[in-house]
Parts: structure tokens; C-alpha cells; sequence
């Protein structure tokens, strides 16, 4: 059995790139982005006005004059205009560009306007007032989004404005959800006495969702045979494999002894946590032919590797092992540092076994601080638990006692 560290090290250690595949910028939400996004021009692009109301030469105002003949309009949109009389003026709209010969935008607030005069009610303005100066923001050719950014809402926006209409981002891993067991029936079923539904694939769905990863799931009865004959095939066409139940001791839990007969590499089994401690974890290498040739001279080349997360089937461990190491082993694939948080302990905690400890905690705000509340459940089996909890708060295996005030790793599963 291993630590936490040595667990995670482990699966951070068998990473891999999946490559890249172009979309429509507005599908790109939740994607990883794969390219730098340079500004194609300065911004913003021209002076523009940042207020409605009246353009005029600052040293004209500067010599005392305040009332300015109009001699024309500067909508938004429209080319830009040349102010001919420096003691004139051009009314001028939010998001227009600055006429030539005016350096300074007077709001319609401070101006009365009368028989085609504008005359400034206010003792003081300032060179270049309510404009916003070209290239102020970002000049033409500097980077606004770095490669490896998760996208969301504001990136969005610069893209449309650079005009990149499709973007590259990380292609997801391929990846097959399977829960097993006798004892799990669909969910529009309805299970007898001895029988549960299944929801342990559907929260791994939904937490793969989130990371914009699609997948696809399927059942596999307590049967030796079928389970290995049905993995086969999928180690054959998924990236990842993500099991609920099977990995304990108990007679019918076949998964580890099937992976060893398929050649699948166990790089650990047993971990020192609770939840979740059965935790198996391995990967196999896919042979496949190059081309017609290699299949003539019998060589191979290895095209890829399966990744195999073997979780326990309590729902909770199922839950928490997605978030610690599935999770961190995609973030890793797709080149992003995995945001990290922690939270200040809000109650005393003794925990005697000798196991780190993922304890359900609630989530608040106190003085800016990310403060975790201690949410009592009923073990590792307790699915309706996670609905009162918005994270699993990280406790060391190597204390027993933790107090209030402490601060510790977080992992959320709330926004």
C-alpha cells in the first residue's frame, strides 16, 4: 500500500498527450486552449471616444474660450472627420473614432447646447479627457491569451474581437466508464429487495463534463469471462478506462486478476487514504501496425497506451479518487497547472487510522478567507452525503488530531 504522494506522483508520472483538433471558438468553453492568441491590431485600433458629447482643441478651451460652433457629427461606426476651425467643435458619440484636431471630449452633461453653439459649463478639462487612447490596452502583435488557458466567457470575447472565428485546443482522451456488479440495475428500472440502482457511472460522466471530456459508459455483470472479453475490447479503442467496483477482496471483485491475464501493468493497488483506499491503477501498452509492410514482417510500432483508474465501488471513494487523481492526471495531459486550494479548518478532527483522510466539508467566505465545515456522513457508501458538501478537505495520514484554524488542501467539487 502507498501514500497519497507516492499515488499521485504515480499517475502524474503516466501522462500523455492526446494531440490537438481545431473547433468553432464558440463551442470552446471548458477547452484547453492549444495556441497563443496575438492581437491582430492595436487596441483599441484608433483614439475612440469613451463618452457622448462634444470633441474640441485643448488649447482653445486652454485660452478660455467655452462656447464652440458645431460643425459637425462623429457617429460610431462612421469614418473619421476632420475638425477645419480649431474654435469649433464635433459632437461625438461613445465608440466613435476622435476627429483629427481634437484631443479632448467634453460629456453632454457639462455642455448646453443652443442655435448650433456648445458652450461648456465646467472651469476645467483635461488634456486628452474621456478618450482612450489607440494601442493604450495592447498593441498590435502582443500575445492576449497564452497558450495551455482553460477558456471560459471573457476569452471568448477577445477571440471574436481578433477575428479568430476557429481556435486549436487539446483533443480529450477517448474514454469508456464501466461499472460491474450483479447487484446494480438501470436507473429506470425498478431494483428488487437485494438490487440497487446504478449512479457511480454517472457521476464520473458528470465529473468529466465538467472538464469537457466526453465519454461512454457500459455495465459488465460479475462474471470472469465477460469482464475479460469485454475489456480486451476496449483497451483496444479507449485511451482511458474508468472502473467503479470490482478491486476489493471480496470473491466476485475479478478486476485485478483480469488485468493481470491482459497484460495490463499494475503500477499500484492499494493506497493509504479513506475513502477509497482499493484504489488500482495501471496502463498497457497497444500494439498496432504501422502500415501494410510492418503486418507482412511482423514488426510492430507501440501507437499508444491505455490508461486503467480502477476505483472502489462505494460511491464516495468512486468520487473522491475522480477528483485526487483523475482529474490531476487530465490537467497534467493537456499541459495546465491543476488549480490548487485550500481552506482553513473549521472544527477539531481526530482521526486514529493510519491513512490520510478525504473528509467532506462544506465551503464559506469569512473576511476573504475559504473557510471548510466539517459535513458528517455515514462512510464510504453514503451517496446522499455529497449533496450537503461542496469539497473533500486533504488531511495528512501522519496526525491524529487536527485543529481548528489549520489549513489544508482542498478539493471542490462546487464552483
Amino acid at each position: 500500500m502507498i501514500s497519497v504522494k507516492e499515488a499521485l506522483e504515480t499517475v502524474l508520472n503516466s501522462t500523455q498527450n492526446f494531440g490537438i483538433e481545431e473547433i468553432p471558438f464558440l463551442k470552446s468553453v471548458g477547452r484547453i486552449l492549444k495556441e497563443e492568441i496575438v492581437a491582430d491590431r492595436d487596441f483599441p485600433p484608433f483614439n475612440r471616444v469613451a463618452m457622448d458629447g462634444i470633441a474640441i482643441d485643448f488649447d482653445a478651451f486652454q485660452n478660455g474660450q467655452r462656447a464652440f460652433t458645431i460643425e459637425g457629427i462623429q457617429p460610431a461606426g462612421s469614418p473619421q472627420i476632420t475638425l477645419q476651425n480649431p474654435k469649433n467643435c464635433v459632437e461625438v458619440m461613445t465608440g466613435a473614432v476622435l476627429p483629427k484636431n481634437t484631443n479632448v471630449v467634453v460629456r453632454y452633461e457639462d455642455v448646453s447646447l443652443q442655435n448650433g453653439i456648445a458652450t461648456i459649463n465646467i472651469n476645467e478639462v483635461k488634456d486628452q479627457q474621456n478618450i482612450h487612447i489607440q494601442g493604450k490596452d495592447r498593441k498590435s502583435g502582443d500575445v492576449l491569451i497564452n497558450k495551455n488557458t482553460i477558456i471560459s466567457a471573457s476569452e471568448i470575447g477577445v477571440l471574436a474581437t481578433v477575428g479568430k472565428s476557429t481556435i486549436k485546443v487539446a483533443k480529450p482522451p477517448k474514454v469508456m466508464i464501466i461499472s460491474t456488479g450483479d447487484e446494480l440495475v438501470g436507473v429506470n428500472e425498478v431494483p428488487e429487495a437485494h438490487q440497487i440502482r446504478r449512479s457511480n457511472i454517472f457521476t464520473l460522466v458528470s465529473l468529466l463534463e465538467r472538464l469537457k471530456i466526453p465519454s461512454e459508459t457500459a455495465h459488465i455483470t460479475d462474471d470472469k469471462p465477460i469482464l475479460k472479453s469485454k475489456i480486451e475490447n476496449y483497451l483496444q479503442t479507449y485511451d482511458v478506462l474508468l472502473f467503479s467496483g470490482a478491486v476489493s477482496k471480496g470473491k466476485f471483485d475479478f478486476l485485478p486478476e483480469v488485468f493481470e491475464e491482459l497484460g495490463v501493468e499494475k503500477l499500484f493497488h492499494k493506497v493509504a487514504q479513506r475513502p477509497g483506499k482499493p484504489f488500482w491503477f495501471g496502463r498497457k501498452s497497444i500494439l498496432v501496425t504501422s502500415d501494410e509492410q510492418a503486418t507482412k514482417t511482423k514488426k510492430f510500432n507501440i501507437k499508444r497506451q491505455a490508461v486503467i483508474f480502477a476505483f472502489p465501488g462505494n460511491p464516495i471513494s468512486t468520487f473522491v479518487n475522480c477528483l485526487a487523481y483523475f482529474c490531476a492526471w487530465y490537467y497534467k495531459s493537456v499541459g495546465v497547472n491543476e488549480p490548487v486550494a485550500t481552506a482553513i479548518l473549521d472544527a477539531d478532527i481526530t482521526f486514529k487510522p493510519n491513512l490520510a483522510y478525504f473528509l467532506q466539508v462544506k465551503l464559506t467566505y469569512r473576511l476573504g478567507q475559504l473557510v471548510a465545515t466539517p459535513v458528517t456522513g455515514n462512510g464510504s457508501g453514503d451517496l446522499a452525503s455529497l449533496v450537503n458538501a461542496d469539497a473533500f478537505i486533504q488531511l495528512p495520514k501522519d496526525k491524529i488530531h487536527f485543529k481548528k484554524g489549520e489549513i489544508y488542501p482542498v478539493l471542490k467539487y462546487r464552483n
